[in-house]
């Protein structure tokens, strides 16, 4: 499963009762994630004990695989946000919807992969430490560069305030389409060649 190790498959079912329960969820938090999700399992724990080959790392000791079945393609980010939150531990989603999966990570933010065909996807065990195969899984599923001389943190930060500034200069230049004083056009020109200066 996912190009994973046998010695690593653990299926445990993990029940949404059981979650409901443990975590004593407001009934609006219960339907949002039932709306969305149909079944849990954990399917795998990557640790130095089901792969010695793995160092344990600094801040990664183990983490696990939690592949979640969907009711629908479209679900809320809230709900994996809300699993991340519930569950303190280091984990991969594996979200599944019919025949295609997208792998998620949280790692500063929520990382999420391309949809692909389930029998395709993998889950790459690179690095020589529980840490270095983290940080590589976190690379591939949100489309970093492991190997960049920036942290995968830092990446993340720049990638997420890129797209911050790109979100400004799109309001802004529909703004300057529809506005009528030429004043006014002006200066909204000159906030856009600055924003664009800070790309």
């Amino acid at each position: 499963m996912f190009g994973l190790p046998p010695s690593t498959i653990i299926n445990k079912p993990l029940y949404k009762k059981a979650v409901f329960e443990k975590f004593n969820l407001k009934t609006a938090e219960r339907d949002r994630f039932d709306a969305d999700i149909s079944r849990m399992s954990l399917v795998a724990r990557i640790s130095q004990a089901s792969v010695p080959a793995l160092a344990e790392g600094k801040e990664i000791k183990g983490f696990y695989v939690l592949q979640v079945l969907l009711k629908q393609k479209e679900y809320d980010v809230k709900n994996i946000l809300l699993l991340h939150k519930l569950i303190p531990q280091s984990i991969v989603f594996a979200l599944q919807y019919e025949e295609e999966t997208q792998l998620c990570i949280f790692h500063t933010r929520l990382q999420q992969s391309a949809w692909m065909p389930t029998e395709e996807t993998t889950i790459p065990l690179q690095g020589l430490s529980l840490d270095e195969v983290w940080n590589n899984i976190v690379a591939a599923i949100g489309n970093l560069d492991a190997t960049s001389e920036e942290s995968i943190e830092e990446q993340i930060i720049n990638r997420e305030q890129r797209e911050k500034l790109l979100r400004q200069i799109e309001s802004l230049e529909r703004q300057c389409r529809t506005e009528k004083q030429t004043r006014k056009k002006y200066e909204l020109h000159q906030q856009i060649v600055k924003l664009k200066t800070q790309l």
